[in-house]
């Protein structure tokens, strides 16, 4: 596998493993680097099995560009040795040293200086396993009975509690079975864990076959205090209910009065959800429409469309949190006295809908003193 002719920049790299450690999916990153194709990133990713590099650090005591610059002026000035060490407060066998192992006083040059010490320093150190054949050949037995890393790496403690050559933590076992460069453990071992995948993935991730996660994503921990203590009408929850053969319908729900509207979705994809929601929405007089919080389904991937076509920020939840949205998971229960779960949505009408929806907003609501929906609704419009 060729790694070098895929370009990316240091920062590119860091960005790439900090989306990946977030848990977003390798199409989701490709597209936030502005790449087409998705296989440099899975090359990347996957040559290391998903376990990020460490960060890479110089030493403190390692010399800096800076000296390196005052080390480059000082022989240009024709100063000794001894009197440049002295200037930085080294000592004169260091500076010796980095002079003659960089071309020497005539050819010295601090830029060049620099990057080939950071190359020079860049030792890779071979891995437990690679040293220890007997602990490798162990580690080996037990991955094929199908015992997990953390449980192997347990009996090694208990059972050679005063040899340390005959011990290794579970996390050294994983990064030696993904990291294949190391050439310590075969990939096929990988088939005896519990999960039988390949790469270490963030937890909470998506698995290989999801679709990433949602790009420019705003947090409900960014909505508006007026919306969270519902004092203010126009702050709505949305999420889909669905029906029989996978319909489905996008139910939204205000969180001031409770009043509800559904919407009905012809198609699977975002770009049909969000058209219509947006339609739904745009009919609002301006005062109810200041914000939609929704969960993190792709029928939201393309929320800034939404946006842009009502003026309706999108918050999205945690995943798997819909108590953030508490008020729509109520709503979508009721509903089931309508919808049971055995109803075909698509067999129903937006005029059906409707009228689904004006049966629930004229029902008194406990969390409203009984009052409707549609009057407490009324009065905010008056």
């Amino acid at each position: 596998m060729v790694i070098s002719r895929i370009w990316f920049t240091a920062a590119q790299k860091v960005e790439m493993w900090e989306r990946w450690k977030r848990g977003e999916s390798i199409s989701s990153i490709s597209r936030s680097l502005d790449r087409r194709n998705k296989s440099g990133v899975q090359q990347i990713i996957g040559v290391r099995g998903g376990i990020a590099p460490p960060v890479r650090r110089r030493a403190a005591r390692a010399l800096r560009l800076e000296e390196r610059e005052e080390i480059s002026r000082g022989l240009a000035s024709g100063l000794p040795m001894r009197a440049i060490a002295r200037s930085l407060g080294r000592s004169p066998s260091t500076i010796c040293r980095e002079i003659s192992h960089n071309g020497g006083a005539r050819s010295y040059r601090a830029a060049r200086a620099d990057k080939q010490a950071w190359d020079r320093a860049l030792r890779p150190k071979p891995c437990r396993l690679a040293c220890l054949g007997r602990l490798r050949r162990r580690v080996a037995q037990k991955l094929a009975l199908q015992w997990s890393p953390e449980q192997i790496a347990g009996w090694l403690k208990r059972e050679h509690p005063s040899d340390p050559d005959m011990q290794i933590s579970h996390e050294a076992i994983y990064r030696s079975l993904f990291i294949q460069s190391r050439g310590v453990l075969k990939k096929e071992l990988t088939a005896h864990l519990r999960t039988r995948r390949q790469i270490r993935h963030a937890k909470g991730a998506q698995t290989p076959t999801g679709q990433g996660q949602i790009l420019d994503m705003v947090s409900i921990r960014e909505r508006p205090a007026e919306a969270e203590d519902r004092a203010v009408p126009g702050h709505w929850e949305g999420d889909l209910l669905i029906g029989a053969g996978d319909t489905r319908i996008a139910t939204l729900v205000e969180r001031h009065s409770r009043f509800t509207m559904l919407v009905k979705l012809t198609k699977r994809d975002s770009a049909t959800a969000v058209t219509a929601l947006a339609r739904k929405i745009g009919k609002l007089p301006e005062e109810l429409r200041r914000s939609l919080t929704w969960d993190q389904g792709k029928e939201m991937a393309r929320h800034r469309s939404f946006t842009v076509a009502t003026n309706v920020q999108v918050y999205f939840c945690d995943p798997r949190s819909p108590w953030q949205r508490g008020t729509n998971e109520n709503t979508n229960g009721l509903l089931r006295q309508y919808l049971p779960r055995t109803t075909n949505l698509s067999r129903l009408s937006q005029a059906q809908l409707d009228a689904i929806a004006l049966r629930l907003n004229q029902r008194p609501r406990k969390t409203l003193d009984f009052e409707t929906p549609a009057d407490r609704l009324d009065k905010v419009l008056q």
